[in-house]
């Protein structure tokens, strides 16, 4: 639902293009922080050139510098959206199966990143299927819709071949092969639809060797000595390992949950959850024991999986919705739930951590409210920062209407009456 306040003037984000080698400073005013102080902050270059007390930065910007008045809202660093599958998002109510024409994918794939960026994800790691059907198209236009994307939001992508081991394996390996060559970011898959899960993760974790790439695999984690192995071979491989969602865990019985906690934090392995459902790639749903892991020293970020396909006809992308549910329903603080779908997905990501600090990196998401607790119940309206530009918002303005002059100063929260 809407808030009831004023929103901040804006002007409209440049259209879709290059990044500008340097954008033009823009002075952030009137923010708060989680710690409660209200600052300006001043970006330049796609950095945080400074934060000072409110007020104090004005007199130092240069003139042609952008003002933004963020008075209500609070100041974040931006989350980023660890898994999302842009191949088949926004495809829930096209009826038969889903469409693997580029054109199709590449638009669903535009709209369902321009969606998750309104809500402040800018950076986007896509699991994209490749080979079977989907043959190399997918992974094509979801390579093209991140080109054009620059300038808005970073998209990733994940290449995601059904089987790797036998017979008919050796065609998704190939396949998985041109994957990298063309671009893929992370070799990544289902080990648990293989034939041989061991060998499929032996060849996805060989590949990821040969490219120094990262790997993200899709696993619900039912079997606490698959998982155990799972985690042994991938241990120390760099850039990154990340596993999920892992649903499984939390049905398993809590001693077999901690072992294998424990064993994921010894190698090294993030788990990325997510709270607000499922995803194709693994049948059951739940959501991983995130206070386990946590406990444990398990890195645990939290994506969307779903965005309004089979899998999740009302998948929202919303990361402030994944945060808010690790907080309402798995015993998570409002910060550490806020982290899982911010730090810990930009770290999952390989991505720098960004703190709204004087030499980070300007990667901002602004929500209306005082306080995160209440950011995450009603996160609304949200100015959203991408390289040290605006690159999306949304204004809610709630109204009440009819109300009787009787009832005037009783300081019920309004804006306007509008006509009777």
């Amino acid at each position: 639902m809407p808030d009831s306040r004023p929103q901040p003037p804006l002007r409209p984000p440049s259209p879709p293009g290059p990044v500008p080698v340097d954008p033009a400073p823009l002075l952030l005013c009137g923010a708060r922080l989680t710690d409660g102080r209200t600052v300006d902050v001043r970006l330049g270059g796609g950095r945080i050139e400074a934060v000072g007390t409110a007020g104090s930065l004005a007199a130092g910007t240069r003139a042609c510098a952008t003002r933004v008045d963020l008075t209500g809202y609070l100041l974040l660093p931006a989350p980023a959206e660890p898994h999302a599958h842009a191949d088949t998002a926004l495809s829930a109510d096209a009826g038969g199966p889903v469409s693997y024409d580029p054109r199709d994918v590449r638009r669903r794939t535009t709209e369902a990143a321009l969606l998750q960026l309104g809500h402040g994800a800018t950076a986007l790691r896509a699991h994209v299927r490749v080979g079977d059907m989907a043959g190399l198209g997918a992974l094509t236009a979801v390579l093209g819709a991140g080109r054009s994307l620059r300038g808005l939001a970073e998209l990733t992508t994940v290449a995601m071949p059904r089987l790797l081991t036998g017979v008919a394996g050796a065609d998704g390996l190939a396949v998985l092969r041109d994957a990298m060559k063309m671009g893929a970011s992370a070799v990544g898959g289902c080990p648990d639809l293989d034939p041989d899960p061991t060998g499929y993760v032996e060849a996805v974790l060989e590949l990821a060797s040969e490219h120094g790439c990262p790997v993200d695999l899709h696993t619900d984690a039912v079997d606490p000595v698959r998982l155990a192995r799972f985690a042994a071979m991938a241990g120390g491989l760099r850039p990154g390992v990340a596993v999920g969602p892992c649903g499984g865990l939390a049905r398993m019985p809590p001693e077999s949950a901690a072992r294998a906690a424990d064993r994921l934090a010894a190698a090294g392995v993030t788990v990325v959850c997510l709270p607000q459902g499922g995803c194709g790639a693994v049948g059951r749903r739940g959501v991983a024991p995130v206070r386990l892991l946590r406990s444990a020293g398990v890195r645990v970020a939290a994506g969307s999986g779903a965005l309004r396909d089979v899998s999740n006809p009302v998948g929202r992308g919303d990361p402030l919705e994944a945060a808010y549910l690790l907080a309402s329903r798995h015993g998570l603080s409002a910060d550490d739930a806020c982290t899982a779908v911010g730090a810990e997905a930009r770290a999952a990501l390989g991505l720098p951590e960004v703190r709204v600090e004087a030499g980070f990196p300007a990667e901002l998401l602004a929500v209306r409210g005082e306080k995160l607790s209440g950011a995450l119940s009603s996160a609304y309206s949200r100015v959203v920062v991408h390289a040290g530009r605006v690159v999306a918002w949304t204004s809610a303005v709630r109204e009440y209407r009819g109300s009787a002059p009787a009832e005037e100063g009783t300081g019920l929260p309004r804006q306007g009456r509008g006509p009777a």
